[in-house]
């Protein structure tokens, strides 16, 4: 199975330049909401047509992503002959297809539909291309009770739902079983924070008779999206402002002393031979567990189908670890969602891409999705059809996620943080915990000089859009 592309940034002056285009007509509404007057219309704009409406979809899946959504669009394409066709058109990565959005609005030529990753929906909001989530659902009295009330929580901004949720993960504690096992350590019940973590490690390293480490007992890549997760789980907002909820995020907090505390844990793992070194290549962070070589790793549920093909052991998997046993949990979730453009737009193409995206959210839908790329079921009751019931009969390891999102607590840390560069701010949460591991600087200087390297790039978005 492929994983969801991985978030890289973009070059800030080029970002902050596109920026500066796209955004200059906008306005903030004084919260960090911007937004448009754009509304959905009701369902009568379909009636009567002459020729099926038009809806171009952006994405971002390809390979068996990419193949199960085509089998999702030609399912909804044959339910809708000559009334609404949809046609399917991937974009590259997440940043790719963000870049074509912001050039699209530059050129006055979106698409209907289009699907962006969590780290870009201040922008989204920002640009005033969309019609807000909320409308759709205040128009056709939408339920959107059987949607996870932590996905609805992330894509809410200012009390109103601005985007709707689909390919959505989170990320995992994965163990290798048959290491576990022979280590003495129950695979049922892996490490529940970092202290948990160091014992078991030290139980799972490996050494030959010359002592060389053949297996490590932790590794995992240096992702700025893990500390994101650590941070929810510890109840500490990633940027200032609520999470950038109560106003414009000024300033993000990733330097805060519970993340020192976690880069001076992996630091010392190091050093003490526990933990193998991996780097911020995610590839190598997986191939590390796949080979046997870490005996324990975080990754995304999009990873685990992988996992388990890939690897000549048993995987098991386990919540997201905390930094302390007293930290409330939680969980903040990645992939993206699904914006319907209005700005340019028709109401019969607003309105047939909002037809697509219900059709995409049932329960039936999200089986088939749930089960063919192993990304949540966004739509709770689509753990109850057939595709989804025989994958989790089958892979059990698969449970796990949903239940990790299902006991999260809602509040705005596990919202996640409304910011315009978040894409800028993970990559320099990874760069100040790459130097404090590779360079003599400390912790809390790396993650200090980090945390100060992107109010700069804060302060340019926010001017951008008249802050």
């Amino acid at each position: 199975m492929k994983r969801s592309p991985r978030r890289r940034g973009v070059k800030t002056a080029a970002l902050l330049t596109s920026l500066g285009l796209v955004l200059s007509a906008c306005s903030d509404d004084g919260g960090g909401g911007g937004g448009s007057d754009l509304t959905a219309p009701g369902p009568q704009v379909l009636d009567g047509l002459d020729e099926a409406v038009q809806v171009e979809f952006w994405h971002s899946m390809d390979a068996t992503n990419g193949q199960v959504l085509d089998g999702l669009i030609d399912e909804f394409n044959a339910q809708n002959e000559g009334r609404i066709e949809v046609t399917g058109s991937f974009q590259g990565n997440y940043d790719e297809a963000l870049a074509s959005h912001r050039a699209a609005i530059q050129q006055g030529d979106t698409a209907e539909l289009i699907m962006i990753y969590d780290l870009g929906t201040q922008f989204m909001i920002d640009s005033a291309q969309t019609v807000p989530a909320q409308s759709f659902v205040d128009e056709d009295d939408y339920d959107t009770s059987p949607i996870e009330d932590a996905l609805l929580n992330y894509f809410t901004v200012e009390g109103d739902l601005r985007s709707f949720p689909f390919n959505n993960s989170t990320p995992l504690m994965y163990v290798n079983r048959d290491a576990f096992e022979e280590a003495g350590l129950d695979p049922d019940s892996p490490p529940a924070d970092l202290a948990e973590i160091r014992e078991a490690a030290e139980q799972l390293t490996v050494t030959d008779d010359d002592g060389t480490v053949v297996q490590y007992g932790f590794g995992a890549a240096v992702y700025g999206w893990f500390i994101e997760q650590f941070m929810a789980r510890a109840a500490t907002p990633y940027c200032d402002n609520s999470n950038g909820r109560d106003g414009r995020a000024t300033e993000v907090l990733f330097d805060d002393p519970k993340i020192v505390e976690l880069v001076e844990w992996w630091e010392e793992m190091i050093e003490d031979d526990l933990a193998v070194q991996i780097g911020r290549n995610t590839d190598d962070g997986q191939a590390a567990f796949t080979s046997g070589r870490a005996a324990m790793t975080l990754e995304s549920t999009g990873s685990l189908g992988g996992f388990i093909e890939q690897s000549d052991f048993e995987v098991g998997a386990g919540y997201f670890p905390l930094i302390s046993a007293d930290d409330p949990g939680g969980s903040i979730i990645g992939g993206a969602s699904l914006w319907i453009n209005g700005e340019g737009h028709t109401p019969e193409e607003i309105r047939g891409s909002w037809e697509f995206v219900q059709f995409l959210l049932t329960p039936e839908s999200q089986s088939v999705w749930h089960a063919g790329t192993g990304y949540l079921a966004v739509n709770t009751e689509g753990y109850d059809g057939p595709e989804a019931s025989e994958r989790a009969e089958e892979f059990p390891q698969f449970s796990v996620a949903a239940n990790q999102l299902a006991d999260s607590e809602i509040n705005e840390n596990t919202a996640g943080c409304m910011m315009g560069v978040m894409s800028e701010a993970r990559v320099a949460a990874e760069e100040g915990w790459e130097a404090a591991l590779t360079s003599d600087t400390s912790a809390e200087e790396a993650m200090s000089n980090a945390a100060a390297g992107v109010s700069r790039t804060i302060e340019e978005y926010n001017d951008s859009v008249g802050d």
